[in-house]
């Protein structure tokens, strides 16, 4: 189970780690874990393209010498898909070889040895070229419900409400649009990130926390309100 959104909503991003090599996956997870961010870490090229594309992470890693399918050929492969993030990391350091990883589609290249020092200063250069780590700032008000992301808070009537990150998870992922239907699954996509095994009951437990903060009666919510048979929505106030 990975751990809860660090509070630094900054830097916080998921980021996908592919390498063959478990101690180096292990290595850079945690140095990128330090920084704040969720990591989900993968052996191999056919498991990297299998979690990017049902995880979405905001950036990926991948090493370029890897079986079944190599970091190249999912690079190629990933970047006809989608815009994320990429950065190749690999043994080989040729100018032939960083030109033909950027050729594929990477948006930057490093050379093992990796150092923490030039790992953490190109994922957050990566993030901020792709706006992937910037959130929304801005505080949403409904009725007397205000979300407000920077200071990771929720407050009622301007008393603030003590939420765990998923709850604010949850409440921040509604609040952003106001009357639009969430199913569970969406909810389990944006506010989970890649962890595992997340039943559309536990989202479910946590709305029904949830309403036991904000709503002055959660059995007739104001707030956070119940589409049957389709998931959850913020109502307009």
């Amino acid at each position: 189970m990975f751990d809860q959104l660090s509070q630094n909503r900054d830097v916080t991003a998921r980021i996908l780690v592919a390498d063959d090599d478990p101690k180096h996956a292990q290595l850079i997870k945690l140095y990128l874990e330090r920084e704040g961010h969720q990591v989900l870490t993968v052996g191999d090229g056919r498991a990297a393209l299998e979690q990017a594309r049902a995880r979405r992470p905001d950036l990926i890693l991948l090493d370029v010498m890897m079986p079944i399918v190599d970091g190249l050929d999912v690079c190629r492969i990933l970047r006809a898909e989608s815009n994320v993030a990429i950065l190749l990391v690999t043994a080989r350091s040729s100018e032939n070889d960083m030109l033909l990883g950027l050729d594929i589609g990477a948006d930057d290249y490093l050379s093992k040895p990796v150092s923490p020092r030039e790992l953490t200063a190109r994922v957050r250069a990566l993030l901020r070229r792709t706006g992937a780590s910037e959130g929304p700032t801005a505080v949403v008000k409904v009725g007397d419900l205000e979300v407000d992301p920077g200071r990771f808070e929720a407050r009622i009537r301007g008393v603030a409400v003590n939420l765990t990150a998923k709850e604010f998870g949850i409440i921040e992922l509604l609040a952003g649009e106001p009357g639009r239907v969430f199913t569970r699954g969406q909810i389990i996509d944006k506010t989970f990130g890649f962890e595992h095994d997340v039943s559309e009951r536990t989202v479910d437990a946590h709305v029904v926390n949830l309403r036991r903060k904000i709503e002055d009666n959660p059995a007739e919510p104001r707030y956070v309100q119940t589409v049957y048979g389709r998931g959850y929505r913020m109502a307009e106030h």
